[in-house]
This record gives C-alpha cells, structure tokens and sequence, in this order.
C-alpha cells in the first residue's frame, strides 16, 4: 500500500490529550447530559454577582460556548444581567448576542451605551444586527445608527425599511456574486485577494450585467473544475429566487419544500440584494411553529421573558372574548331551565356533549392551521379535506355517541336518555369537524391569521351545538314533560 492509498491519520500528542480531558472535565462541572447548564454552576454565578466578585464570575463564565452564555442570561433573575454583561464585557460577543433571547437581548441592549451597541451590531451578520436594533425606542434606535459606519448603517436602515417578518428584513447582505463570463480560476483567485468579502458561503451567486441571478454555483463544482472553464458553463440555472417582500413563512416553505441550503433575495426589479441561508430558516421554523401553537391558545408570544404587563394584555382579550361567547352557551341553557328542573340528569350531562365537541372541534382546528400554514390545504382541495374530515368526524361520533349512550342507559336506567345523548353526540362532533376546518380556512380567505381567533369561534360553535343539541332532543322527544 502506497501513503496515497492510506488513510490520512492526526496523531495527538500528550499534552493535547490532557487538554481534551480538561476540557471535557470543565464541560462536566457545567452541563447536565441534555447539554443544559447544571443548577450548581449558575447559583455559583449568582452567588458571585451578588458578593460583587466580577473575576470569579469571568473565570466562571470564560469556558462556555456563546450558546450557553446566552442560556446564562436567560437562567438569572432580570436585575442580575446588568452586572453579568458588565462582569463579562469583553465576552459579549456578537455570537452571544445572536443566540439571546428577543427580549433578554432588548433589555440588556438598553442598558448598553450607543457606541458599544454600534460596535456590537457592526460585528454581527445585517439580519442579526436588525433583530438587536429595530426593538429599540425610536431615540436609541437613531443614537446607535448614529454611531455606526455609514455603510453598516444604510444596509440597517435599508433592512429596517422593509415589513417585519420579510425577506427583506431576514436576509443577509454578505453574499458573494460574480459575472457568468468570469472563469472557475479567476473566482477563486479574486476570493483569495479580497479578505473583505463574505468569510461564510455555501455557493456563489452568478449574475448577468444588470446584476440579475441567472444561476449559482455550489462550493463543491468551483473546486472540483478546471480552473480554465467559464461560470457559466458549471453553473446551475435552476434557482429559487426569494422576493424580498416574501412573508418569512412563506420562505421557510420554499426552503422545506426544495431543499435549500441558500437562496438569493431579489427586490422588484429582479437585482440580486441578498441571500437567506438555511440556518436562519431553522430559526423561522422553530419561531412560526410555537407561534402558531400559542396563537390557538390565546397565549400572546407565550416567552417566558417577555414582561408581566405584555402576557397580561396578550391573555386576558382572549379570556374576555371566552367570556362573551359563553353568554350564548348560557342563554341556550337558561331557555331549557324548566327541562332541566323535571330532571336533573340533563344538567349533570349536558357539559359532558359540550366538552366531547370542543375537543373535537380543537382536534381538526390544529390539523386544518398546520396545513394551512404548510401548503397543504389551497383552494384546490378544500371540498376533498372537507369530506374527509366529516368522515372522521361521523367515525369519532359513533364510536364515543355508543359508548356514551350505553354507559347512560346503564347509569340511569333510561334507555331513551342514551338514545338522545348519544344522538346530541354525533350531532355535535360532525359540527365540530366542520367549524374545526371551515373557520381557520374562512380566516385565511380574508387575509387573517387562521391562528388567532379560530380557538374562539370553534368552542363557542360547539359549545352551542352542543347545549342545544341534547337539551333540544331531551324536549322534542318526550324524555321531559
């Protein structure tokens, strides 16, 4: 066997060994095995915060990856982050301040001077430097723009000129373009004179004299060419071109959907302005997701950190709008009083038709969002979703009407009162599988967040339905006099 046919082996010496052991053995002291900070070693930070020793709290703090730096901040109470920045000042780096949470970073930003902040946010990639900044009162918005280099300023304010959750506001400006006559050797030669030009990239942007994208060419295919042969000839034209007006939903789909690693952004006139990569794709997944989850909820941003007051006025116009759609359910019962009084069964019962419904109402609400926000359900196929989920919907409601209705019979000795709460059952589900799909869709038909309200009106329909529906049955059937 030749050395070229071997495979290339790093022997580690000693010394690097015992730094591996080290290493690992300060890991030990800090993380549980879910990777997570251990409770000993914050309320070691905290217990020097509080004794004012800043030199223990950087010893502390010096091994941890930005991440964990990040999750620190999160993991002390709010009064203590002040001094943590300032006991760590020359560890805030930017990779810090991209890994905090939203609003520990806006409270530790507003206790920063401008000029640290500008310092900061010229170090950090545009689409994280505009989350830091755009948060902040109009008055330390401009004091930080004012300290910044006027080209890290206009890419901001560029950014800053766009719609929240856009492209325009998510994409990066460091990208790296290049002309479709240039060769494969001249590109590499001009990315290896020019330290200022983007340090991370996946592929190039390959653009036509009025700076349009007519194609990319990946890393893997620049290196692997000959140096002689023209961009365009490696290139690949096929590219998914992101509107920089492009809802950052929207752009995670088209990621997911033809598996990008990167994407250029183009603004309305089809120039090449920027680039999305994969990662901050991730985080707009995780983000829409959760968001979407506490929307159906009613729960505000649902942030652990974000202040008292704006949980408070996040919930409480949901509960209030909980309140006056149990108004109806109220009335329907009130109506049906002189039922109830000749027998009582019918009010210990009724909530139980009401409650079944409301769960399979939120059932097929979840489903119907989710494929809303992921394509799934257009206009095309609405009318097939629909059937389908009356099916599951009449499938639910014989099994549970059946079980409902014997387990009545039996409790109560009347066979008629389980033939109509069995009935009030199916009745109730059916409804719930069709609010469940036909709200959220209806929401989304006039351009509303299917998320925010449809919680709202699937419980007060099937709460409704469901009073109505056995209370109703109980009295036109004879069961009450």
């Amino acid at each position: 066997m030749t050395p070229e046919d071997r495979d290339i082996s790093v022997l580690i010496e000693p010394a690097e060994l015992a730094g591996v052991g080290a290493g690992d053995a300060q890991e030990s002291n800090t993380l549980d095995e879910d990777n997570r900070l251990k409770p000993a070693f914050v309320r070691k930070v905290r217990e020097a915060l509080e004794a004012g020793e800043r030199d223990v709290v950087y010893d502390l703090v010096e091994p941890l990856h930005p991440a964990d730096i990040a999750d620190l901040f999160e993991l002390v109470d709010a009064d203590e982050r002040g001094a943590l920045a300032r006991a760590i000042s020359d560890q805030m780096s930017p990779e810090v301040f991209a890994e905090l949470n939203d609003h520990v970073r806006e409270l530790i930003v507003e206790d920063l001077p401008a000029d640290q902040v500008a310092d900061i946010a010229e170090q950090l990639e545009t689409d994280d430097a505009v989350a830091m900044i755009e948060d902040l009162d109009e008055e330390d918005r401009e004091a930080v723009l004012a300290e910044m280099e006027p080209e890290d300023r206009a890419a901001i304010e560029s950014a800053l000129a766009y719609p929240e959750e856009s492209a325009g506001r998510l994409m990066s400006r460091d990208f790296i373009a290049a002309p479709e006559h240039m060769r494969v050797g001249d590109l590499i030669d001009y990315l290896r004179e020019r330290p200022n030009l983007a340090t991370e990239f996946w592929e190039v942007f390959i653009v036509d004299a009025r700076h349009h994208p007519v194609g990319t060419c990946s890393l893997s295919w620049i290196l692997r060419s000959p140096r002689t042969v023209a961009l365009s000839d490696v290139m690949k034209r096929d590219q998914t071109l992101i509107d920089v007006g492009m809802d950052q939903e929207e752009v995670a789909l088209r990621f997911q959907k033809y598996a990008l690693i990167s994407a250029a952004v183009v603004d309305v006139s089809g120039r090449l302005v920027g680039q999305i990569t994969v990662d901050d794709v991730v985080h707009i997944i995780q983000e829409e997701a959760g968001e979407d989850a506490l929307l159906l909820s009613g729960a505000g941003d649902g942030d652990i950190n974000e202040p008292i007051r704006d949980s408070y006025f996040a919930r409480v116009r949901w509960l209030i709008a909980n309140l006056v759609t149990a108004l109806l359910s109220a009335t329907i019962i009130s109506s049906f009083g002189g039922a109830i009084e000749k027998l009582v069964a019918l009010a210990a019962l009724s909530p139980m038709v009401a409650s079944i419904g409301g769960n399979a109402g939120t059932q097929t609400m979840a489903v119907t969002v989710r494929a809303l926000a992921t394509n799934q359900l257009t206009r095309t196929n609405t009318r097939r979703i629909l059937w389908r989920e009356m099916r599951v919907a009449m499938l639910n409601g014989a099994t549970v009407a059946t079980l409902i209705g014997c387990a009545t019979w039996a409790f109560f000795g009347n066979p008629l009162l389980g033939g109509v709460i069995a009935t009030a059952v199916i009745l109730n589900i059916l409804t719930a599988g069709i609010a469940g799909l036909v709200v959220p869709v209806l929401l989304d038909r006039f351009d509303q967040d299917p998320a925010v309200a449809s919680s709202v009106f699937v419980t007060m329909i099937t709460d409704s339905m469901g009073f109505f529906a056995f209370l109703g049955l109980a009295v036109a059937s004879g069961l009450v006099g």
